[in-house]
């Protein structure tokens, strides 16, 4: 139980790091870039570097079968290129759209994890079947009262600015 909650903390603040870490990277991309998709595939060539580093570990160290089923790889692979759409898309908020402003990482970040956290939850409801109680359907509404509000005021405070 404890080694899940220090793994469950740990994945959460690289998660953290990484909705971060993206929104420094797009405010230093050059204002005459009309992409930053260069960045985007520096992300992914930087993922991959951590992934075969501790593949590697693991073949080293020995005792692991590294093989997957055909599902495990074609489920992995959609995966993959929902976080890279993503990843572009999150480059592009924080650049600014159609000649926007950008939006702000306390803005963009907790709504789009937020959003994440809501199409989660109804989803592994719906199509995977898992428990849906009353409680998390509080938490949920909770979540969307959460980013309504986080909207609101950065809409509001454009408004003013």
């Amino acid at each position: 139980m404890y080694v899940s909650l220090i793994l469950l903390l740990g994945v959460t603040s690289l998660y953290a790091g990484y909705n971060l870490l993206v929104k420094v990277s797009s405010d230093h991309v050059p204002a005459a870039a009309t992409t930053p998709i260069l960045a985007t595939i520096a992300l992914q060539l930087a993922a991959l570097g951590v992934s075969a580093a501790y593949a590697t570990g693991l073949v080293l160290r020995g005792g692991h079968v590294l093989a997957v089923s055909p599902p495990a790889v074609a489920w992995a692979v959609a995966a993959g290129l929902c976080i890279g759409a993503a990843e572009i898309g999150y480059f592009y908020l924080f650049r600014g759209v159609a000649g926007g402003e950008p939006m702000a990482a306390n803005v963009a970040i907790p709504i789009v994890v937020s959003g994440a956290i809501v199409f989660t939850l109804l989803v592994s409801w719906l199509v995977l079947r898992e428990p849906f109680t009353s409680v998390r359907l509080l938490g949920a509404v909770l979540v969307v009262a959460g980013v309504v509000t986080l909207f609101a005021d950065s809409a509001r405070g454009s408004a003013a600015g």
